[in-house]
């Protein structure tokens, strides 16, 4: 009776194996991240075209009924209306709030600012690698359109800068009619960037 002995297998085996094992785990996570940011981009833009809608039937129903004196209570992610930069390409509903929800689907407006297209300084917030990306390439001088119920209100940039994020003082009040965009910088940073890129505009 011959007795066997199990030896481990070599390192080479064990270190291929190993190499395998390590594929598989960084294919299948891959994968799932790749699912997840398709989802959401694809929850976005469907929800960009919902947007659109509501948008469209608050105007109609402003003009059939005309305007009222009482302002219904806004909840997170209410449709306020759509910004329009031409000369950028960029278009996109604004929402109430800036929850992490909120901010996936639009651009949120910032509570304790006027809303959009009210008198005061408004201010607006957005993604830096979603709604607020081609923001990198807007000027001086550059035209923005903010879409409400009750019309559209023309701005031109006025200037663009960085800040530190405890900077507040860009959303303080305004006796003009004007609006702020606020994103995280720099666009490509990896993590929760360190700065806030600024774009002030004045309605024309």
């Amino acid at each position: 009776m011959s007795l066997r002995i199990h030896r481990p297998p070599p390192w080479g085996l064990r270190h291929r194996r190993l190499v395998r094992w390590c594929r598989r785990v960084l294919f299948l996570t891959g994968t799932v991240a790749m699912g997840y940011v398709g989802l959401t981009l694809l929850e976005a833009r469907l929800y960009q075209a919902s947007a659109k809608h509501t948008l469209e039937a608050q105007i109609q129903t402003l003009k059939k009924t005309g305007p009222s004196q009482v302002r219904p209570p806004l909840n997170p992610g209410d449709v306020l209306g759509r910004i329009d930069i031409p000369r950028l390409g960029m278009s996109f509903a604004v929402l109430q709030g800036t929850g992490s929800r909120t901010l996936r689907l639009g651009a949120g407006h910032i509570e304790g600012t006027p809303l959009p297209g009210e008198p005061g300084n408004s201010g607006i917030a957005g993604h830096r690698d979603t709604f607020f990306r081609e923001l990198r390439n807007i000027r001086e001088h550059d035209e923005i359109q903010l879409q409400t119920a009750t019309g559209v209100t023309h701005y031109e940039v006025d200037w663009v800068k960085v800040v530190q994020p405890e900077d507040v003082g860009v959303l303080a009040p305004s006796t003009d009619s004007a609006l702020t965009l606020v994103s995280c910088y720099p666009f490509y940073f990896v993590g929760p960037a360190p700065e806030r890129f600024i774009v002030h505009a004045r309605r024309n």
